[in-house]
Formats: structure tokens, C-alpha cells, sequence
């Protein structure tokens, strides 16, 4: 097992401690938890390998590409 150490500000801090609390675990492994399930997501993710593989001219495209895409369904297809 490898070592990291993070500065956690206090504000990121308790709710992870009540949450891990909550859990049963101590906030080490809940975050290790976590870590893991946020990887395995980005592991999963079908569309990864088109990621930065497009220019667009919209800046919030990665935050907001379901709402783009629902518009365009509506507009083109009168879903």
C-alpha cells in the first residue's frame, strides 16, 4: 500500500469525518472508498476516449454536454 498525505481544509474535513463516522469507518478508509469509486467511474466511462478529441468554440461543453445535447434533440428531432 502506498502513502499520500493531503491537507484537508476544515470545511472539507468535518463532513467527512461525521460521514465516515456515520459509515462505521475511519475517514482514511472512507476516502479510499471514495477515491475508488471515482476512478472506476472514469475507468467506465464509454466516451473517455473521445475526450479532447474535438475543438469547440463552447467553454462549459464538458460541464453542460447533456443539456447541449438535449436541446439539439428537441430542436432537430421534437423529442
Amino acid at each position: 500500500m502506498t502513502t499520500i498525505t493531503l491537507e484537508l481544509p476544515q470545511n472539507i474535513y468535518e463532513p467527512l469525518q461525521k460521514a465516515a463516522a456515520k459509515a462505521g469507518q475511519s475517514p482514511q478508509e472512507l476516502i479510499t472508498k471514495l477515491l475508488g469509486q471515482t476512478i472506476q467511474a472514469f475507468a467506465d466511462d464509454p466516451l473517455e476516449e473521445f475526450i479532447g478529441a474535438f475543438q469547440s468554440d463552447i467553454p462549459d461543453w464538458g460541464a453542460n454536454h447533456d443539456r447541449y445535447l438535449g436541446q439539439e434533440l428537441l430542436e432537430t428531432h421534437n423529442v
